[in-house]
């Protein structure tokens, strides 16, 4: 665990310089225990009642500023009343909660001062400064990796002084070579317009010689509806050799069951090898690769190969990516389908504004299969953005567009190559404040098309997947 004192620990600032923040204009009469606001307005006098209680009257402005003045000495316990009684100004709830949650962090209350850091965020994701000390509550409970995602964000303000938006660079790269594991886990259900994958045509044509002659297609062969339970999980363990060199081990499923076994879907993979930094902000990676598919309620699939990675991080939170990726592919579904699969992909993402996330990527696969007429190559591209949003959610959309070209043609279809052109869309959105048991509930829409010179292989699926996730 990275020690806190090198991480972004400015003294607390002056609330008015937060960008945002609600201004100090409040200027009506605080009513505050006159022990509690000492030297704030020595001027005036208190006001007792019959019981011998005394009273003085200061405006939210001179209260706020005896605050930061507390605070900056460090004096916390002192400038806790003051802090609660501006909660008494509904213009100053921010800087209210900001100073509860500095207040609450340094006396050694991180799991109170990150409820109010996050509440904060909740409504008003631009707060660079409240994202900092998000962070480092984050790290201070050892919770790295939601400690990097919040400097991430927060370093891409343009206002960042030069000295701060360097530390949080060789911040963020101490936590990525000091990252030890990861793991995240989700369930819930999802209706599905087409759980098979289907065409959704009566009848397709088939070749008799010369003659073209309609078959028709039964259920199984057309498309269904259902709704599924869905469960995955992603993890992995890094362990580190020295500094430079560390072991990666990953691990993912995915799980859909739907009435019956037709339509089951199961999937496993899990890779291990090394990482290699090459640079401070660099590293290299080269893992083989295993994968399971059951499909069914059968073994489909068998896939073992390896794939190359290079990630760079750049300024102000940018990343590049690029992967190479080469299996061999053993289908128990017909020997057709067994073969070499060949991919490649880079990705770049960019930070837009404070709490946004735009990502494009290129890619390319080639299937070098036993059966020309399922060998193809397809490219195509993504583009996507999400990140937070006001009232406490996450959300965000992506679509990509992909070309496939088949080696040869189906004669049993068509004399003509096979030519798909393949569309997906996703949108989501889901809350941060709902929390049950740690698991966040969200909701994917997802949209799939291909357009297809073969009627059997064109297809439309609709499918919205309701779901909890918990990330550890």
């Amino acid at each position: 665990m990275v020690n806190s004192g090198s991480l972004v620990k400015a003294t607390v600032v002056s609330c008015a310089t937060i960008a945002g923040f609600g201004q100090a204009q409040a200027t009506a009469p605080l009513v505050a225990a006159a022990d509690a606001v000492v030297e704030i307005a020595p001027a005036l006098q208190p006001t007792c009642d019959a019981s011998g209680r005394c009273h003085v009257q200061v405006t939210p402005r001179q209260l706020l500023s005896k605050a930061e003045a507390l605070i900056h000495a460090k004096q916390y316990q002192e400038a806790l009343p003051l802090v609660e009684a501006l909660g008494q100004v509904p213009e100053l709830q921010m800087q209210q909660r900001f100073l509860a949650g500095y207040i609450a962090i340094e006396t050694g209350d991180v799991d109170g001062a990150i409820k109010k850091f996050r509440s904060i965020l909740d409504e008003n994701p631009g707060q660079t400064r409240v994202r900092l000390e998000l962070a480092r509550a984050y790290l201070m409970t050892g919770k790295e990796a939601s400690a990097d995602y919040h400097f991430r964000l927060a370093q891409n303000d343009e206002n960042l002084p030069d000295e701060i938006a360097q530390t949080i660079r060789n911040t963020r790269s101490i936590l990525r070579d000091q990252r030890v594991w990861r793991f995240s886990f989700d369930f819930g259900f999802a209706p599905d317009t087409n759980i098979n994958g289907a065409t959704n045509a009566e009848s397709v044509d088939i070749n008799f010689g010369p003659i073209k002659l309609p078959l028709q297609l039964d259920e199984n062969a057309r498309e269904r509806s259902g709704i599924g339970q869905t469960a995955g999980f992603s993890g992995g363990i890094r362990i580190k050799a020295n500094d430079r060199l560390a072991l990666l081990l990953d691990a993912d499923s995915k799980i859909v069951n739907y009435k019956g076994e037709d339509a089951d879907d199961i999937v496993i993979q899990a890779a291990a090898g090394p990482e290699l930094r090459i640079a401070r902000y660099s590293s290299i990676s080269l893992q083989a690769v295993g994968l399971h598919r059951w499909y069914g309620g059968r073994l489909a699939t068998r896939e073992y190969g390896g794939r190359f990675g290079y990630q760079q991080a750049l300024s102000e939170g940018q990343r590049l990516g690029f992967e190479l990726d080469a299996r061999r592919t053993e289908s128990e579904l017909s020997n057709a389908y067994s073969g070499w699969q060949l991919g490649a992909n880079a990705t770049y993402e960019h930070l837009i504004g404070k709490s946004l996330i735009a990502s494009a990527s290129v890619f390319a696969r080639r299937d070098l299969l036993n059966a020309d007429g399922f060998s193809s190559f397809n490219y195509g591209v993504n583009l996507g953005i999400g990140g937070e949003l006001p009232l406490g959610l996450n959300a965000g959309v992506s679509a990509s567009v992909s070309r496939s070209e088949f080696d040869a043609p189906l004669l049993l279809y068509s004399t003509e190559n096979r030519l798909d052109w393949r569309g997906f869309a996703r949108a989501y959105i889901g809350s941060r404040k709902i929390k049950f048991l740690g698991f966040s509930p969200s909701i994917d829409y997802n949209y799939s098309r291909v357009d297809s010179n073969y009627t059997l292989y064109e297809m439309n699926r609709h499918r919205v997947n309701f779901k909890f996730a918990r990330y550890f």
